[in-house]
């Protein structure tokens, strides 16, 4: 080892962290390669194959499929009933889009132009339609539907308001169906349906997807179609895809680094080497994240902690009391034994890890107790993409009384990751504002996969999308922008703190591993590492402290 290495031995775990799921190991499985190999091959990887059971300490509750159930209340013009009696054309994904049948004794009509007469039609169904005559022309003009190049080539509309015809239907329908226009609704449904394909490129699927998710609030019956989500996933392609969208996305890969780097930078702070550190995980990795930490540390100068303690806080749907839905990316399937895995990675590098999995406990339900956190331990709590499904609406703001939960932990660190994004509930606004906002963040996801996935159609990508997707029906996805989440923190008595050399350049390597799109930022008052997609933000990571001196405020409330 050199003379550097002993003065940071961080950065060589740094630098591990950057390449394991990127770059081939030992313990990185050959199928990311290829989406289309056969989902057996996982099984030749012993400590990733769920058939050899390890203990784990584990509570008394099991985790239960959550089932989405969406209520929506609107004030509108039509009755519900009036709504729900639309003839809506069918918005099932698991085909696509049936053609125009040819006959012996007609030409066969050109990919992506309607009859005369059916455009006649449209044309006449309603006169204030001028939207979708451009929408017409943008779809006539875009590559066939089914072809890679049209599926990885949306670049070039990506900020392009122009460019992005799905949205120019999908929010004047939701707007139609806010204000109970039922002729506008029934005939902005009828042109999805007749745009919309589930393999074309962003464009095309976000007009499948909000299809579905319109056609949904509509109905009457609970027998309408939505997306396969992860919950609904056969286990070995829900792991294949998850593992899959880390190497080709960086939108968990990036904060999940950022989060792990900054955990090492805490633990690399610590005087004592002999404190054992524990881990508090609110995330949505499904235990992808700590692969690499836990290598990490046990190449660090001195070895790892004594004692690695991960308490995972797994999502089961009642953190927010007024939906049973579950925040997006968060459920898989009740078959997926991550911990087991995890265990027997961490025992085939010497590494002594303990895994305590909370289920069935909302995190309004936190204590010292029931985390089992001790004074001769290091805790950093690391909570990713779930607290925006916390009720901001309630007095108290759940939001609020949960960060207050936190602070009374009194942990080394807090490490919080969260959509960069408006708020779509309809506290904060009406239905159809919401369902833009929620739009808008699909758009974002399905524009950054066309380019992940270079416009390759499989499997892995339908299921990582068709979770995307369930943020248009879920009403508990109630985001925050990043400067709100900082006064939540700062509120309840944390003190931001900025990230080192190490965290930032291993986020800034990583970043350049993926599309040219893709950009970091640092907030400067905060100290935040932001994720954008062309321009336009999609998280931030942010690394708090325990501060001491707000005791009395905290208490006092």
């Amino acid at each position: 080892m050199t003379s550097e290495e002993e003065r940071e031995p961080h950065l060589t775990s740094t630098d591990h962290i950057l390449e394991w799921l990127v770059d081939s190991s030992s313990f990185l499985p050959s199928f990311l390669d290829d989406p289309y190999v056969d989902s057996s091959e996982i099984s030749e990887y012993q400590w990733w194959n769920n058939r050899e059971q390890d203990p784990i300490a584990s509570s008394d509750h099991t985790l239960s499929t959550i089932t989405t159930a969406t209520t929506t209340t609107t004030t509108t013009t039509a009755t519900a009933s009036e709504l729900s009696s639309l003839t809506a054309p069918p918005a099932d994904l698991s085909n696509k889009k049936r053609k125009e049948p040819n006959t012996p004794n007609s030409e066969p009509t050109p990919q992506g132009r309607k009859p005369h007469n059916q455009r006649r039609r449209m044309s006449e169904t309603d006169d204030s339609d001028a939207v979708v005559e451009e929408v017409a022309v943008a779809r006539r003009s875009s590559n066939r539907k089914g072809s890679a190049k049209s599926a990885g080539n949306s670049n070039s509309n990506g900020n392009n308001k122009d460019g992005r015809w799905a949205e120019q239907l999908l929010n004047p329908c939701a707007s139609a169906i806010g204000t109970g226009n039922l002729s506008r609704v029934q005939h902005l449904l009828f042109v999805l349906h007749e745009l919309s394909s589930p393999s074309g490129d962003a464009n095309h699927r976000l007009a499948a997807y909000g299809l579905q998710a319109l056609t949904h609030y509509i109905s009457s019956t609970s027998g309408t179609t939505l997306p396969n989500t992860f919950a609904s996933t056969e286990t070995r392609l829900f792991q294949r895809s998850l593992l899959k969208f880390y190497e080709v996305s960086p939108w968990f890969t990036f904060p999940n680094t950022v989060a792990n780097a900054a955990i090492l930078q805490v633990v690399a702070q610590e005087q004592d080497r002999l404190k054992n550190l524990h881990i508090l995980d609110i995330g949505v990795s499904h235990g992808l994240q700590w692969p690499t930490l836990i290598e990490a540390l046990s190449r660090q100068n001195g070895g790892p902690p004594p004692l690695i303690r991960i308490t995972i806080v797994a999502n089961t749907g009642q953190d927010n009391h007024s939906t049973s839905t579950a925040p997006t990316f968060s459920l898989g399937p009740p078959e997926d034994d991550f911990p087991s895995r995890l265990l027997r990675f961490a025992k085939s590098i010497n590494v002594n890890l303990q895994i305590n999995l909370l289920n069935d406990i909302a995190l309004q339900d936190l204590d010292k107790k029931v985390i089992n956190t001790s004074t001769d331990e290091n805790l950093i709590v690391c909570t990713q993409f779930r607290l925006h499904y916390l009720n901001h609406t309630t007095s108290p703001d759940h939001r609020n009384e949960f960060l207050r939960i936190l602070r009374s932990f009194e942990p080394k660190a807090v490490i919080l990751g969260e959509n960069d994004m408006a708020c779509s509930c309809n506290h904060c606004g009406d239905f159809a504002a919401g369902f833009s906002r929620r739009v808008e963040y699909l758009w974002r996801f399905l524009d950054s996969t066309s380019s992940a996935f270079k416009g390759r159609e499989c499997e892995e990508r339908r299921v990582i999308e068709g979770e995307a997707a369930a943020a248009l029906t879920n009403q508990a996805e109630m985001n925050e922008g990043k400067q709100t989440w900082c006064e939540k923190m700062r509120g309840v008595g944390f003190s931001g703190e900025a990230f080192g050399e190490e965290v930032i350049d291993g986020a800034r390597a990583l970043l350049r591993k993926y599309d040219s799109h893709w950009e970091m930022r640092i907030d400067e008052k905060d100290g935040c590492v932001c994720l954008n997609w062309k321009g336009q933000p999609v998280s931030f990571s942010s690394l708090w402290t325990f501060d001491r001196t707000h005791r009395s405020v905290v208490e006092e409330r």
